[in-house]
């Protein structure tokens, strides 16, 4: 049987994207490897967001290229490959496909062209495509304890900085009784944790349900104890959609909540939809509604004309905020977006120094926050052994990351633990009481 070999990179869609890759190779007869040496073809998924990403993603190509076979496939997939097209091929003469997020369908035959010699580039949007009858293959494998189910695929909002609608198309969601039925298969398997995937999530709308209904669907699902999605837009919070996440006991108590600025005026200039009183009045909604919520969000520094003054709004409304978490960028320009004909472009040192500042307003904020949380209890689910260490890795409803002693038969279930120590941003634990300790 044919051998596929997937790399990753980017954003949870990406690797609910792989997923899908996956299911519709294996209908096909492929088997997936863990080693390009060993695969016949071997296919990238690859991010556009920011320059950096599609540069990490070129120097791995070029690493590839060297376990491609006599006969063998290297191809792109994913938001790199939408975005550049057949000038990816022109680019990389040792690249036989590049397939766009809405392409998968159609790898099987791709690849064997590909073996037959053609070169080929599949970058058509496709507004009916949900891929309902791929079954992803899901990392992890079936009866995996947490998995991505993705709802929503495209992006309508415009924001002046972001390339995913030219690489996601436009917004559509999948009806609310198929993302339901495909819980009800997980839960079934024994998942009993899921993320719900979209561009803008929480404006899902499939012409009859909207958000707060798909919430409440999901997290009625037999067996299902935990539900959550990622990336919400702000001002998509409204009252029905707050409503359903306070009264659905499933909904974790973690929203990511991308914010990019703390300026009402570089806030309009990027176009985003709200200003700085808009975010705090739906962050204000968010804690009264859930006490206890953790917020994390997306920050953006050096979008162009960001001033001083611009930059110390951002700043102040981290410290508002206090938020658990946040990734931190420097403005990548990126090709046919808007913002990139704005010509006050903020020089590289000074974009660098705000980054700095930033991320250490971040991290002091957080290392507080979570020293106030060592002695206390909290339900993980153990997600798997830890990269360093022999530990185990686990995550609270809060998305706090613990770590602790415990066998590879803890994988998957649901423990009790008390947070002994931080490093600022995980946490070391020690189970508790162990005679009550396995809840799932």
């Amino acid at each position: 049987m044919p051998r596929i070999y997937i790399e990753t990179y980017g954003c949870q869609m990406n690797v609910a994207d792989s997923e899908l890759v996956l299911g519709v190779l294996e209908r096909e007869g492929y088997v997936a490897v863990d080693d390009p040496a060993a695969a016949d073809v071997v296919l990238v998924n690859t991010c556009a967001v920011r320059d950096h990403a599609e540069q990490k993603v070129l120097s791995r190509v070029g690493e590839l290229k060297r376990y491609k076979q006599p006969g063998g496939v290297l191809g792109v997939v994913g938001c790199m490959a939408q975005r550049l097209g057949a000038r990816l091929l022109e680019r990389v003469p040792q690249v036989d496909l590049v397939v766009g997020p809405d392409g998968y369908r159609g790898l099987a035959e791709l690849i064997a062209r590909a073996r037959g010699g053609e070169r080929s580039a599949e970058v058509a949007f496709k507004s009916w495509e949900h891929y309902e009858d791929v079954p992803p293959v899901r990392e992890g494998g079936t009866g995996a304890a947490s998995a991505f189910v993705t709802v929503q695929r495209g992006c309508d909002y415009r924001c002046t900085f972001c390339i995913v609608p030219m690489t996601r198309g436009p917004e559509r969601s999948r009806k609310l009784a198929d993302v339901v039925r495909e819980v009800e298969r997980l839960a079934e398997a024994g998942t009993t944790e899921v993320t719900l995937l979209g561009q803008t999530v929480n404006s899902y709308d499939d012409g009859t349900h909207d958000f707060a209904d798909l919430l409440r669907a999901v997290g009625a699902v037999p067996g299902m104890r935990r539900l959550r999605f990622t990336s919400p837009y702000p001002t998509d919070f409204g009252e029905r959609v707050v409503a359903a996440m306070a009264e659905t006991p499933a909904v974790c108590e973690h929203v990511h909540l991308p914010v990019q600025s703390g300026s009402s005026r570089v806030l309009k200039r990027m176009l985003r939809r709200y200003d700085r009183e808009r975010y705090l009045d739906v962050v204000a909604a968010l804690r009264h509604a859930m006490p206890g919520l953790a917020l994390t969000t997306d920050i953006i520094v050096g979008f162009p004309g960001e001033t001083e003054e611009d930059f110390r709004d951002t700043l102040s409304l981290v410290e508002t905020v206090a938020f658990d978490d946040a990734f931190t960028f420097r403005y990548s320009p990126r090709e046919g977006t808007p913002a990139t004909r704005l010509k006050d472009v903020v020089p590289d040192h000074v974009a660098g120094e705000r980054l700095e500042r930033l991320v250490a307003t971040v991290r002091g904020i957080a290392r507080r926050k979570n020293v106030a949380l060592v002695g206390s209890r909290h339900e993980v689910l153990v997600e798997g052994r830890a990269k360093r260490g022999d530990l185990l890795q686990a995550r609270t409803r809060g998305n706090k990351v613990a770590l602790f002693p415990g066998p590879d038969a803890w994988i998957g279930s649901y423990r009790m633990v008390r947070f002994t120590g931080t490093t600022g941003s995980t946490f070391a634990a020690r189970p508790v009481g162990q005679e009550l300790a396995v809840v799932g």
